[in-house]
């Protein structure tokens, strides 16, 4: 029963009176409903309370807890434009970029294509069809992670997505632009790899390597040993009906 529990149980309640969407709503009643059954109790903190909470090594994850509780109060969303509150953000490191970029793509598709008979899988390791190896290979060999797989049994297709957060071509010897090749590569032998693995789904798997862009749309596809391997962007500075009607498409 700590004023940080009380002040996150509060936000709870609060959100459940005024958010559309009756399952969300329930979920938050029940969780609110569940601290309240372990103990939560008692009056909602102040602002100014929460002001002089500081959070330690051993608390840090509470942080966005406790940022999404006050963003439940004033029913606001963080932007980059000067304000009185202050949002604490994650680095900015690349790294960190695309693998939002790609849970948000993996997330998408798991609550629009699973009820539609898609099974969708988020970091799916591969392994190598290896016939023979020395002692010391498995210590060097890199291994394969397949960032987003859907597969939809019933009509025999896989559709391997890689998500990056760069531009889609880049330039190159003899034209002013070209795809990036390490992509290709890569895509095509998270393809190739799984041939004759026992797998039906994976014989003639098709890729899509997918990028973010701003006002920029490339959808170029290519047949390469039996596997089709579409690049695609995705125009983040559409409208939310766009961009979810672009993903769709590309499953199509």
């Amino acid at each position: 029963d700590t004023p940080r529990n009380r002040f996150v149980r509060a936000a709870l309640e609060t959100i459940s009176r005024v958010v559309q969407r009756t399952d969300i709503a329930h979920r938050c009643r029940s969780i609110a409903g569940g601290m309240k059954a372990m103990g939560v109790s008692g009056d909602t903190p102040t602002r100014a309370q929460m002001s002089v909470d500081r959070f330690g090594r051993h608390d840090a994850d509470d942080r966005l807890m406790v940022d999404a509780a006050k963003l439940a109060f004033d029913l606001s969303l963080p932007t980059e434009a000067s304000g009185m509150n202050l949002l604490s953000l994650p680095d900015r490191e690349q790294a960190w970029v695309r693998r939002l970029f790609e849970r948000a793509i993996g997330g998408f598709y798991e609550v629009v294509l699973s009820p539609k008979g898609w099974r969708v899988q988020c970091g799916r390791p591969q392994d190598w069809q290896i016939e023979e190896k020395t002692p010391g290979i498995d210590i060097i060999l890199p291994s394969m992670k397949t960032d987003i797989v859907l597969d939809h049994v019933s009509s025999g297709r896989r559709i391997v997505i890689d998500t990056k957060f760069t531009s889609v071509v880049t330039s190159g010897w003899f034209r002013d632009e070209t795809l990036r090749s390490g992509y290709l590569y890569q895509i095509y032998a998270y393809l190739r790899s799984q041939v004759g693995c026992g797998d039906p789904l994976a014989d003639h798997a098709s890729g899509l390597l997918l990028h973010p862009s701003v006002g920029q749309k490339v959808d170029e596809t290519v047949m390469i040993q039996g596997h089709s391997i579409r690049f695609a962007t995705v125009d983040l500075m559409a409208s939310t009906a766009d961009i979810r009607a672009r993903l769709l498409s590309l499953t199509q």
